[in-house]
């Protein structure tokens, strides 16, 4: 098992993102993801900030899409960051916020297509080929196209892993990534997405894959508190859920609606008000260190390879970057 934790660059600077990652190395966190969404700090200067400031974590985006960024510019950028940190750099793609995208004027179209094309195209720039015209690429037929002015990363390669959540995606994951990030926090999950990975893999003839289970993480050793904190997150990931996978955790579909309608309002206050233990315990990790263990303990054995502490992490993120490194890592 390997352990991760995810910063979003929107609420807190470059600057305690680089110190809280510090901390995170220091109780031996093995991976730094930093969150890409165009309206907070970018996450390429922050990783690059990152790579100068710290010494053994691994760190990358999580996630790129190459909706917003062309393969070329994505490849650019982890051959730099690799230099920066010495060969520590990894790569989490995936097809974009599909709730996003059209407020910046672009059509989410043929994400998993559109996916497929760039981690080729990445890893041929990354590997120095000069890739050049075959007519037979719809999104990313590059015509010519070499990475002459940065250090290449040699055999390995950089990393990637896949942002995946439905079928399709899941198994792009286990055919092309070294690894997945799924947005679950719940074995139940993983039930029916390592499986699907599982089944890609082995079709495609690939030995290893990290299943990376990015968590809405929320920890403290007072019970209440860290619930309390983990309460809007696990709003919105209901309030973002079909039908299915509410039915999947036994939620009250009315319930859900009533927290959606709340957070239409933006009455947090009402949406605190409504969101249950149900809500908590299917979408997030949440509660005492105890609690938080036992929980990570489930997701390794449901087949999980790597945990990442994401958002909120609790009511206070350096004590619970420290509670994670003395109760759980």
């Amino acid at each position: 098992m390997s352990y991760g934790i995810e910063f979003v660059p929107g609420n807190i600077s470059v600057k305690q993102v680089v110190n809280y990652t510090k901390l995170a190395e220091s109780k031996d966190i093995d991976y730094a993801w930093i969150t890409n969404h165009y309206n907070n700090r970018h996450c390429y200067p922050t990783l690059a900030a990152i790579a100068m400031s710290t010494d053994t974590i691994k760190m990358g985006p999580g996630i790129m899409n190459t909706f917003t960024d062309t393969p070329a510019s994505i490849a650019s950028f982890m051959c730099t960051l690799n230099e920066i940190s010495d060969g520590r750099a990894v790569l989490g793609i995936g097809p974009g916020d599909l709730s996003t995208l059209p407020k910046i004027a672009i059509q989410g179209e043929k994400p998993v297509a559109r996916l497929r094309e760039g981690v080729q195209q990445i890893r041929a720039l990354c590997s120095g080929e000069e890739v050049k015209k075959t007519g037979e690429m719809q999104f990313f037929d590059y015509d010519g196209a070499k990475l002459t002015g940065v250090q290449l990363p040699g055999k390995k390669g950089i990393p990637v892993y896949i942002g995946a959540q439905g079928p399709k995606m899941l198994e792009l994951a286990g055919t092309m990534g070294e690894g997945s990030l799924i947005n679950a926090s719940n074995p139940k999950d993983f039930e029916i997405a390592i499986p699907i990975i599982k089944a890609a893999q082995e079709a495609a003839g690939r030995k290893k894959h990290d299943v990376g289970a990015y968590t809405a993480m929320s920890i403290d050793k007072s019970e209440k508190k860290a619930r309390n904190a983990a309460k809007i997150v696990a709003a919105f990931i209901a309030a973002g859920s079909p039908p299915a996978l509410l039915e999947r955790h036994g939620l009250d579909a009315g319930n859900v609606a009533a927290i959606k309608d709340a957070l239409g309002r933006f009455d947090f206050k009402a949406v605190g008000g409504l969101v249950t233990d149900a809500e908590i315990d299917a979408f997030t990790i949440a509660g005492t260190p105890d609690m938080v263990a036992q929980k990570c303990e489930d997701l390794k054995a449901a087949g999980v390879t790597q945990i990442i502490f994401g958002s909120p992490l609790g009511p206070d993120m350096t004590n619970s970057i420290r509670l994670l490194g003395k109760y759980v890592v």
